[in-house]
């Protein structure tokens, strides 16, 4: 039996007279859905035709559900999860910046409030009758930190491992790891107002060693697969931040005392006879004393508002 090969362009030029057929080619030059010959299912605006500056340059960056940003909010809370581990890989493909950036608003704000929620009624404990003025200088504070460590710190990083040849991630990926990892501080902020100092210390360090924890296990990787080990070191370096960012959040938001009563009596310094109420104003004054935490969390106050 023999085979006769026939060409499509021979069967095509036999149709009948006046078939005519026309090109709906796109003037779009990349390999794409389209130039397959099928449509695509979501699709997209190419980056490539925008410029860099350009609002539609970002726009696939924010299509996101809400679901798939609380999911990838979750799975930072969970630290034996693979998907803990393998954040990039199990959660941000395609990465987005939409959930960065809402999720360091809102601990931007949640720092506010609860800071200023705590630091009213921990007036009012305190007297009662006196007025209490809301810090809104607090509030750039938050602003400031938040956005410089969440948004800043990836970029520069990223910068620099690009400058030294690590082109392992993209710089949406970095801000994306960085914002999404600070989500455990907003329900922390929030758990701050409790007006119970160990509480408060636990709470921030509960939220630094998770938030820390997963920095480490998804930037280490990156730096791992630099040809230098030296750059190894630099997972110290971003450590020793990320440890004085929580020192900042708990100076400056979480640190306020009741206090019920400051020195003695003048009472009980002109009745000598008092002996035994003297001794427990004093022990009262004592323990109403700000503490040394309270007297450097004023410090850096000071000259962070000076």
């Amino acid at each position: 039996m023999a085979y006769v090969a026939v060409d499509d362009d021979d069967r095509l030029e036999e149709g009948p007279e006046g078939l005519q057929f026309k090109s709906f080619n796109t003037t779009n030059t990349g390999v794409g859905n389209a130039d397959r010959g099928y449509l695509q299912d979501h699709p997209h605006p190419s980056k490539s035709n925008a410029s860099f500056w350009n609002v539609e340059y970002y726009q696939s960056y924010f299509d996101i559900d809400t679901q798939t940003v609380l999911t990838r909010c979750y799975s930072t809370l969970l630290p034996f999860s693979q998907s803990f581990s393998h954040f990039i890989a199990s959660h941000l493909n395609p990465p987005d910046l939409y959930g960065p950036f809402w999720t360091l608003t809102t601990l931007i704000f949640t720092l506010f409030l609860s800071s200023s929620l705590a630091a009213s009624i921990s007036a009012y404990l305190s007297a009662p009758g006196e007025e209490y003025d809301y810090d809104f200088r607090l509030l750039s504070t938050a602003v400031g930190l938040v956005y410089a460590y969440g948004l800043a710190v990836p970029v520069l990083l990223w910068v620099a491992l690009r400058y030294l040849g690590v082109g392992e991630w993209s710089v949406v990926e970095a801000v994306a790891v960085w914002g999404y990892g600070m989500f455990v501080w907003i329900p922390v902020s929030i758990l701050c107002v409790i007006p119970v100092p160990i509480v408060r210390w636990s709470l921030v360090t509960l939220a630094f060693a998770s938030s820390g924890f997963f920095l480490v296990r998804n930037v280490y990787p990156i730096l791992a697969s630099a040809e230098a080990k030296a750059l190894r070191l630099l997972i110290i370096i971003l450590v020793l931040l990320h440890a004085g960012i929580a020192l900042c959040f708990q100076l400056l938001f979480f640190e306020y005392y009741v206090v019920k009563k400051i020195g003695v009596d003048p009472g009980d310094v002109l009745n000598p006879d008092s002996g035994s109420e003297g001794g427990a104003s004093t022990t009262s004054a004592i323990e109403g004393a700000t503490t040394t935490t309270e007297a450097v969390a004023r410090m850096v106050r000071t000259v962070l508002f000076r």
